[in-house]
């Protein structure tokens, strides 16, 4: 479906950003991208920015949110509608005015449940069954505004952070093609949220990351699925630095944190039962099977086997 006669502003940075940036350029006319600069500490790729340029879209560079209200307010746009994703700064209410109809933004969740900077995770660190896409007007405050739509997917028992985002960002892109033409035709009306219900996810930090086997090891393996993109779960054992990757519930019991070589699989001791580790990194190496991993540091892990 081609909506090129439809003209928006995107605003986003990150790489979800990116993958859906790509998509709404190729649908419709993206008359202007705002997103933050790449810090200069940075070393890695500053993905919607590059896009950006490679598709030759207009880009304004953005540090805090009144530089991103200046940009906006200051040029005679014809988009009546901004489109936002992972952007990473809250604009002000004087950005959302300067759209006829506001600004569109995207959540990974089924708002109201995780509203806030982390839903993805948060889905799979709560265990939930279900989650999905809300397609909302943005307003002041954190992720209050109205429903255009809102469609949910199953959560699978293993999914990780990175698989989920993917057939998040999936979801996103046909709901943006199907219900934006809708919204700027006025076929489409929001509905206010639902009051009841609602969570708030929290930015993760690196110390997330750092493993506390007193916890149940269900605690744990959902963890390591969530945090798999980042922060990533981290450990220390006979002084290997290791971040797991993979693993499963198994019922084995022991110290919490003490590793064991049982029958040839990788087992770790938690507050309650214990995981069988499936893949894992050491530091400065690939993410490996944990048969490899048993093979490569045969000599460390001698006292470990029963």
């Amino acid at each position: 479906m081609n909506n090129k006669n439809i003209s928006v502003v995107f605003f986003g940075t990150g790489p979800v950003a990116a993958a859906s940036l790509r998509n709404i350029a190729e649908h419709f006319s993206v008359e202007l991208v705002i997103t933050k600069p790449k810090p200069s500490h940075h070393r890695g790729d500053w993905p919607v920015e590059e896009l950006s340029r490679k598709l030759g879209l207009d880009v304004g560079l953005c540090e805090t949110a009144k530089q991103v209200e200046a940009a906006i307010v200051s040029k005679k746009l014809k988009s009546r509608v901004g489109i936002i994703i992972d952007f990473g700064l809250i604009v002000t209410k004087a950005t959302i005015d300067s759209f006829d109809l506001g600004i569109i933004n995207s959540h990974f969740s089924l708002l109201p449940r995780w509203r806030g900077a982390d839903p993805i995770s948060f889905s799979i660190l709560g265990g939930e069954p279900e989650t999905g896409v809300s397609l909302m007007k943005i307003v002041p405050k954190m992720d209050e505004g109205p429903l255009l739509a809102q469609r949910k997917i199953s959560l699978k028992d293993k999914i990780n952070s990175r698989q989920l985002t993917g057939e998040l960002i999936d979801l996103s892109n046909q709901m943006l093609l199907e219900f934006l033409p809708k919204y700027l035709n006025g076929s489409l009306d929001p509905a206010d949220q639902s009051t009841e219900g609602a969570s708030y996810s929290r930015k993760l930090t690196k110390s997330d990351g750092k493993i506390d086997w007193a916890k149940p090891a269900e605690t744990i393996e959902r963890e390591i699925r969530a945090y798999y993109q980042w922060p990533r779960s981290r450990t220390t054992i006979n002084q290997l630095e290791l971040i797991i990757t993979d693993a499963e519930l198994c019922q084995q019991t022991g110290q919490p944190g003490q590793l064991k070589i049982v029958e040839g699989n990788l087992i770790i001791f938690c507050g309650q039962k214990s995981l069988k580790i499936n893949r894992l990194q050491p530091a400065g190496k690939k993410n490996m099977l944990a048969s490899e991993f048993i093979r490569g540091y045969e000599n460390k892990l001698n006292n470990l086997r029963t």
